[in-house]
């Protein structure tokens, strides 16, 4: 009989259950580091002995961070046995918010990977509280290294883990999970170990046979992540992280993963560069190339006898590749944190790849919705998971209640009772609508949402995610606040764009230049207006700039999980923008 679950670290005597030689697994520094089933669980043990050594025990708080290792797992595991909280703090934030998050949730001890990481919570520590205490995953000089506790752990057998473990409840506080947002200080989340548990068991119909390996490359900074990670452990799927973005062609080849989970933006981009190499073939094979994207534009779920007959041919000679690229054992791809392109989504099914988007906050732990073999409607985020109600608002809010609801904000009743109302339901912020009763289906962010100066409203995810269907481009911001029209800050695909300016015979020498060819913003004026067909007037970008350089979560123009800080995005680009309108002013708006 396998192990209840009812607390995340149940997990550890469940994978015991059924033990393996490579279960958390990652790269470090090129080389591959495995860890068996009894190596992890054994470690994670002698490093809650050791933290209780250190006085931390139930509601002690501890803070990782650290980019994806094994070692993010076993200081989560240590520390959740014990009923400490777990703090995760993404590597890329900024020193005033991490200044706030070690004084807001009372950290006493950090576990840090690199030296680099190191050198950028030290000094943030040491202005809050001198006490806080730091370890480091890896070997750095002058630094307490983690193995450290692992010995004194090692060395008191005499603490009784069980004892710690049995006063933690499925209602006790998990973790902290502290959203950076949009916009405004960072609000931390609390999740219990109920709303992580619920979540993974009742989010497993994601999962099919056949799931034996799982690649991980988004943060576990994310709850997205994280709670995939738990969903893989319930699965019984081994673990293997990449080593970074950079080596991830490579780490994919090595693992072969049966799945991994993504955000829209990395499928779009390995699309374009197979699209890339598809236009580089002539003859025949070029023909074959896109007569098979064609035909795998038209995927449906419930497709007929002739057209699957085409599509095994399809998938013999041109799709057969694209499996190999991503190792040429994938049973199923996970999407999340943004909205996915339904074209794209039906592509990647023909192509024997199952991409099944998601939706959820990090509110909701974070799964509400998923699609799965059992039920997809591409251009939707599925069917609402086991345990979830789901329902729209007069004014178009999805509101959702359940067991994903988190225990509500820390230290901020006050958001709380805004964000959860007095029937339990927490009101996400995303405008939706339910499609056949079943699927859901996200337009855009409440709060996005603008007027224009003739009173009409724009959704403005709904504009972008329409124009990123264009090769040629990167990321887009639709902005038009009380303005007469819609315009877009765009920031090119400069390797395609270079590439098509290289068949035009079009000279440059750096990005500055070649977004101010005559020639190019042509070419963008078409891909706007080729894209703003199937809108309204009032809501068509009308005007446009191109910028030089990408958008980034280090320039503080994204979120960790890639959304857009639209806020500061324009208040960078304010004279652009002014501009924009400035010569625009005898344009005559269609409201």
């Amino acid at each position: 009989m396998a192990a209840e679950i009812t607390r995340v670290f149940d997990l550890l005597r469940y994978s015991l259950e059924n033990p393996k030689q490579e279960f958390i697994n990652g790269k470090i520094n090129g080389k591959w580091i495995n860890y068996s089933t009894e190596e992890f669980c054994d470690t994670v043990d002698n490093l809650s002995r050791g933290l209780i050594k250190q006085g931390i025990v139930k509601g002690g708080r501890v803070a990782v961070m650290s980019h994806n290792r094994p070692e993010w797992n076993i200081a989560d595991f240590a520390a959740n046995q014990i009923g400490a909280y777990q703090i995760p703090l993404y590597p890329t934030l900024a020193e005033h918010d991490i200044q706030f998050i070690l004084k807001d949730a009372e950290i006493s001890i950090v576990f840090v990977a690199d030296a680099d990481l190191y050198k950028k919570i030290k000094p943030c520590a040491d202005a809050i509280n001198p006490d806080i205490k730091i370890f480091s995953f890896n070997d750095i000089e002058g630094v307490t290294c983690w193995k450290t506790l692992i010995e004194e752990g090692r060395n008191d057998q005499e603490i009784n883990l069980d004892d710690y473990r049995a006063k933690v409840e499925p209602e006790d506080i998990l973790t902290l999970i502290y959203t950076s947002g949009t916009t405004g200080t960072p609000k931390g989340v609390m999740l219990t170990h109920h709303n992580l548990v619920a979540n993974f068991v009742n989010s497993a119909v994601v999962m099919p046979e056949g799931v034996n390996k799982g690649l991980s490359f988004l943060p576990l900074s994310h709850i997205f992540e994280r709670m995939i990670i738990y969903l893989y452990l319930f699965n019984r799927t081994a673990v293997y992280y990449a080593e970074s973005m950079e080596t991830i062609v490579a780490d994919i080849q090595h693992v072969k993963p049966n799945a991994f989970s993504t955000v829209p933006r990395l499928l779009e981009k390995v699309y374009d560069k197979i699209m890339e190499k598809g236009k580089a073939l002539t003859g025949i094979k070029k023909g074959i190339f896109f007569w098979s994207v064609a035909l795998a534009e038209k995927y449906t779920t419930n497709a007929g006898g002739w057209y699957n007959f085409k599509l095994g041919i399809a998938r013999k000679l041109v799709f057969k590749k694209w499996q190999e690229a991503l190792g040429g054992e994938i049973v199923v791809i996970v999407s999340g944190g943004a909205a996915l392109n339904p074209r794209l989504a039906r592509i990647f099914w023909a192509a024997g790849m199952p991409v099944f988007e998601g939706y959820g906050l990090t509110e909701t732990s974070p799964v509400i919705t998923v699609n799965h073999f059992g039920g997809t409607m591409f251009g939707t985020v599925g069917e609402v998971i086991k345990g979830v109600e789901v329902k729209i608002a007069q004014d178009g809010e999805v509101l959702t209640r359940g067991h994903q609801v988190m225990k509500g904000y820390y230290n901020r009743p006050d958001l709380t009772n805004e964000a959860i109302d007095n029937d339990g339901w927490f009101h996400t912020g995303d405008i939706g609508e339910l499609v056949d009763g079943r699927f859901l289906k996200i337009t855009d962010r409440k709060k996005e949402m603008f007027k224009t100066a003739g009173g009409k409203y724009v959704a403005p995810q709904m504009l972008e995610n329409k124009y990123k269907e264009s090769i040629f481009i990167e990321q887009i911001m639709v902005l038009g606040e009380n303005r007469k029209f819609p315009s877009a800050l765009i920031v090119p695909n400069f390797e395609t764009l270079k590439t098509w300016a290289g068949r035009k015979g079009i000279t440059f020498t750096t990005n500055e230049e070649i977004i101010k060819n005559e020639q190019v913003l042509t070419k963008y004026n078409e891909v706007i207006e080729a894209s703003n067909s199937g809108f309204g007037k009032w809501e068509q970008v009308k005007r446009f700039a191109l910028l030089p350089k990408e958008w980034s979560i280090d320039g503080g123009e994204l979120t960790p999980k890639l959304s857009l800080k639209r806020k500061v995005i324009t208040e960078k680009n304010n004279n652009i923008i002014e501009k924009i309108y400035k010569d625009a002013e005898n344009y005559k708006s269609p409201n």
